[in-house]
Formats: C-alpha cells, structure tokens, sequence
C-alpha cells in the first residue's frame, strides 16, 4: 500500500506535465494556423492592392499634348510668335489676304452659325467610348449636371491636314477666344479651345498660325457676317 501510495503522486505529476505539454502543442497550432491566415490575407490584400493600380493605369490614357499645363502651351505660342487678332481685323485679313478661319467649335455650333467661308474641325468631341475610364467621366460631368461630356478629338490634326495646308494662314477661332496677355488676375492669360488647337497646330508643322481674340462671340455680337447650315 505504501509503494502504491508514492506511485500515485509520480503519475499525477507525469500526466499533468502530458497535458501541460499537449496544451502547450495545441496552443503553437493554433497560433501557427492564425499566422498563417493573416500572411495569406495580407498578400491576398496586396495582391489586389497591385492588380487595382494596373486596372487604373491601364483605362485612364496617358497625358495628351492638349493636357500639357497652359504655362508650357503659352510659352510655346509665344515663341512661335503666334499673334492675337480681334474679330475685325480677322474679317479683314479673311478678305484681303486670303486668311482661313479654322472654327474649332462642336460641329453642331459651327452649324447654328459660323463666318462665311470658315472651316470646322472641332478640337473636343462627344465623349464616344465605353471603356471604364469613359463611364467615370460621363459620371463625373453628370455630376455638373452635364449630360452630353466632351473628350479630345483624337483625329483633330489628321482632319486639320486633310483641310489646310501647312503653308496655309489661320485664323484659330472658339466661342470665348481666351488670351495670351497677362493681366492682374490672370498674369499668364487664360487658355481656350482656340490657344489649344493653335498649340497642337504649331507642333505639327503649321508656321502662319493667329488666334481670334474674343472669340466668336465677339464676332456675332459686333454684327460682323455670319451663316449658318441647316
């Protein structure tokens, strides 16, 4: 009874030292599975981290010459020597020396009414496509509470081309005209359709470029010849 007696208390002890052992197991188990889990969650959250940047980079375009900022545009027409001319001098040149007015207007603009004579390629278009960059910006122009969003025309120049020639003297002309010249709110003037077109003419190739100041609002309103296309 007494040999029983000293047994007893060695196997209590050796099977609470198993159990402490098995707990310890159990315990690096599971920890081992959570570390595991939460590796695989954050590769799996890199993963699609990467994967929503190649998305994006692949649906928005890259940078235009139309997109380049307006300090860099104006530098260049300014040192293309690319002059401003108000609405009656432009008429005068158109008649007397043989000017070409380019109306970059939209097509349905250029219809209600335009200078005699004037052509049009419109530098903006009705946006076309529907990928996923060109459903996120009719989103954000509905969200002007413009339902009709425009993007550039990328077959401006190519239509410019097929029109005038290089040698060809142009009169650029838009709805508001823009300026090149500097005032106190605006110290590097402000950029428009017409500055943009007369832009991209100049970097390809175009050598007699002029700008309408005012634009063709300033036309219409000084009563100046106008037709119009049913």
């Amino acid at each position: 009874m007494a040999a029983l007696a000293s047994i007893t208390p060695h196997l209590s002890s050796s099977l609470q030292t198993k159990s402490h052992l098995s707990s310890n197991i159990s315990h690096h188990s599971i920890s081992t599975r959570s570390v595991r889990k939460t590796t695989r969650q954050r590769l799996h959250s890199e993963s699609v981290s990467r994967s929503m940047k190649i998305q994006c980079a692949a649906t928005k375009p890259a940078k235009s010459p139309a997109e380049e900022d307006w300090k860099i545009k104006r530098e260049l027409l300014l040192e293309k020597k690319v002059r401003s001319v108000d609405a009656k001098e432009a008429l005068r040149l158109q008649q007397e020396n043989n000017f070409v007015i380019l109306d970059v207007r939209p097509e349905a603009e250029f219809k209600e009414a335009h200078p005699p004579g004037a052509i049009n390629v419109q530098i903006y278009r009705l946006i076309k496509e529907w990928t996923a960059w060109d459903i996120a910006r009719r989103a954000a122009f509905a969200f002007f509470g413009i339902f009709s969003g425009t993007e550039e025309n990328p077959e401006f120049i190519q239509s410019v081309e097929s029109k005038i020639d290089k040698s060809a003297k142009i009169i650029v002309a838009c709805s508001s005209g823009g300026t090149m010249k500097p005032s106190q709110n605006l110290p590097e003037g402000q950029q428009s359709r017409s500055l943009i077109a007369a832009y991209l003419l100049v970097l390809n190739g175009y050598t007699n470029v002029f700008h309408l100041e005012g634009g063709l609002y300033t036309w219409f309103k000084e009563g100046l010849p106008a037709v119009s296309e049913e």
